[in-house]
């Protein structure tokens, strides 16, 4: 199979690696200093709980051609780049996509590439659980457990090309979930992410200092459960129901997970982006208006990151 990875950053890079396990002709496509070290050094991931390291060499392009035709193609990247790709997808020949990473509303994704597109567009959305960070020579520290696990569904009903994603996968032990309500289930993500991502910033990356402010981590747990009581408001299910549910109920047992994930050594090797916090945010600041609802904890959690951020640039 040729299979296109648009997006050569940490998670792009995980999922690269894993596909090129099989027999497949794997592209990524680059710009600039990261181009140039992966067609130099080759794609060097530092797999952080396996203790080891690996080294792949994808074919390298610095632009999607009209006419370059993929089998499948899998954007990985933040939610605040994926709308200015758009045009680039849809004029590209390849029908297949599979949109990875943070993304409230993707039913406005696939309804602007369709409508970029013709409507000649296949389409599916996913995540693919883990991080990480990019150092300075290219090498990515990837945090995954096992062999990594990609959750992906589509907008309505099945995955058009879902023989296709299954075999993309078939040789590597990449665990491939196919949800059945992935809208809902990128929503629910987006709530945990925004107040956790925004505590980082409002703390310069300190994760040793968040794991110590009770405060802080109150403050967290407080605005997920007000997202997830706007998500629900909004008439969307919370899912996983059971995370919903032990967020809202257990939050003291919340603040201890929390506390104790944020000093462990792989919490500092997380790559936050204050863009993607805010491209997010704006999403669900539309729900609230929606709903004339208010969320004081999430507002007060990204002021704060707002005002680090100004300081930092001042």
């Amino acid at each position: 199979m040729r299979i296109l990875i648009y997006g050569a950053g940490v998670l792009g890079s995980a999922v690269a690696h894993l596909l090129m396990q099989g027999k497949h002709e794997v592209t990524m496509l680059a710009r600039g200093i990261r181009a140039q070290q992966l067609e130099q050094s080759g794609l060097v991931i530092r797999h952080h709980f396996q203790k080891r390291t690996t080294t792949d060499w994808p074919r390298v392009i610095r632009k999607l051609e009209a006419d370059d035709r993929y089998d499948l193609i899998f954007t990985v990247m933040k939610y605040s780049d994926l709308e200015a790709v758009l045009p680039n997808l849809a004029d590209n020949i390849s029908e297949n996509i599979v949109m990875i990473g943070n993304n409230p509303d993707i039913a406005a994704t696939e309804a602007g590439i369709q409508r970029l597109a013709g409507g000649r567009k296949r389409l599916s959305f996913g995540f693919q659980l883990g991080g990480g960070i990019r150092r300075e020579d290219g090498t990515v520290i990837s945090i995954q457990t096992g062999a990594g696990k990609l959750i992906v569904g589509a907008l309505n009903g099945e995955i058009e090309f879902l023989l296709l994603l299954q075999q993309a996968f078939a040789d590597s032990r990449c665990k491939l979930v196919i949800h059945s309500n992935i809208d809902a289930w990128l929503k629910t993500h987006m709530i945990s992410v925004v107040p956790l991502a925004a505590a980082w910033s409002s703390r310069g990356g300190d994760v040793k200092g968040v794991a110590s402010d009770r405060v802080l981590l109150r403050q967290v747990v407080e605005a997920m459960a007000e997202g997830l009581e706007l998500l629900e408001a909004a008439g969307y299910p919370a899912v996983p129901a059971l995370q919903a549910q032990i967020i809202r109920r257990h939050k003291a047992a919340v603040r201890v997970l929390l506390s104790l994930y944020h000093r462990l050594p792989a919490a500092r090797l997380i790559d936050g982006s204050f863009a993607e916090i805010e491209s997010l945010d704006a999403v669900f600041r539309g729900w609230a208006q929606t709903q004339g609802q208010t969320a004081p904890a999430w507002n007060r959690l990204l002021q704060e990151a707002q005002n680090h951020r100004q300081v930092i640039s001042n």
